[in-house]
């Protein structure tokens, strides 16, 4: 998601907008109301939330929100005019939103590449103004984190995330907090089985074994395995995970597809702690978006269409 610095503030103009000015003053009352679905822009583009909270600071609302499907790590205070009614008009302007940057980016790249070759002479140029403005080790630490925080917000991988499967996030979401849902342990097929089933795609469309897909999914059960407890499952589900994973059990051979995609969403944070050059995170995150098209292509037979059972366990889940 994009950063907080770059977000679009002229989101009233059509489609039963926020409320810009609407919601400023001692006695006007708040243009959402908590517990309210909402679009809200987070860089230049809109996302699904829920207003969580309401506050009235200084004669102006502020609305406290949660990006469905994503961490909560990412709620945040926004004001009015950051927000958008849920509405058909307003969710196509989403859509519409989506696909231009998509086809922005693709011509911004293009003509990076005609403007600014390897080795030029105004390359040359910035990296030494570059040089020049950073000067001690706090500054350097500064610029440092905010560079990992660019990359993380500006991620290829986000940018181009399918839309079905943020609309799965969403449901698993929903599912598990609002629900109270849970997925059926083990799953089949597991997280395991999944990367053996698109290593063996990658062969069959390679003709060959391709060592780099597989040092990739031998990455991503490693992540998986450490980064489940810690940071993917929601807190109704911690005591279903005590139960399953139990001795040398990997949660990589009995979770599946479900929170496998939740890792997708978390991988921006952790690649932006890694040192790694620019062309080979691009690169890297070329073959996981080739991942996610390979989970997209198989949404049926991958995950769950529903879940069943309560937040003590689930006893049953219904297929398609």
């Amino acid at each position: 998601m994009g950063g907080s610095s770059n977000t679009t503030t002229t989101t009233t103009s059509g489609g039963g907008g926020g409320g810009k000015d609407k919601d400023k003053g001692k006695d006007a009352p708040a243009a959402f109301t908590e517990g309210e679905r909402v679009l809200a822009y987070h860089g230049p583009l809109l996302y699904e939330a829920k207003v969580q909270k309401t506050e009235n600071r200084e004669d102006e609302w502020r609305y406290f929100v949660h990006y469905l499907g994503w961490n909560k790590n990412w709620d945040e205070w926004v004001p009015s005019d950051r927000l958008l009614k849920y509405t058909e008009e307003n969710i196509r302007k989403q859509q519409e939103l989506t696909k231009n940057q998509a086809v922005d980016k693709t011509i911004k790249t293009g003509r990076a590449a005609q403007n600014n070759p390897k080795g030029s002479n105004d390359a040359k140029t910035n990296k030494e103004d570059t040089k020049g403005v950073v000067k001690g080790k706090k500054r350097k630490n500064q610029l440092g984190n905010e560079e990992k925080e660019r990359r993380s917000s500006e991620s290829l991988l986000m940018s181009q995330f399918p839309l079905t499967l943020k609309k799965q996030l969403v449901d698993d979401w929903e599912f598990v907090t609002q629900l109270g849902k849970l997925v059926k342990l083990p799953r089949s097929p597991t997280v395991d089985d999944i990367l053996k089933k698109y290593l063996e795609h990658r062969i069959k469309k390679d003709n060959k074994i391709s060592d780099s897909y597989a040092e990739i999914t031998r990455g991503l059960r490693c992540y998986f395995d450490k980064a489940l407890p810690a940071m993917l499952l929601y807190k109704k589900e911690q005591k279903q995970y005590k139960e399953e994973i139990k001795g040398d059990v990997s949660p990589s051979s009995v979770y599946g597809a479900e929170h496998l995609l939740r890792l997708f969403v978390k991988l921006p944070e952790l690649l932006g702690s890694v040192n790694m050059e620019e062309d080979a995170l691009n690169k890297l995150q070329q073959k996981l978006l080739d991942i996610l098209k390979f989970l997209q292509k198989n949404q049926v037979a991958f995950f769950l269409s529903a879940y069943d059972g309560d937040s003590k366990g689930a006893d049953a889940v219904k297929g398609k």
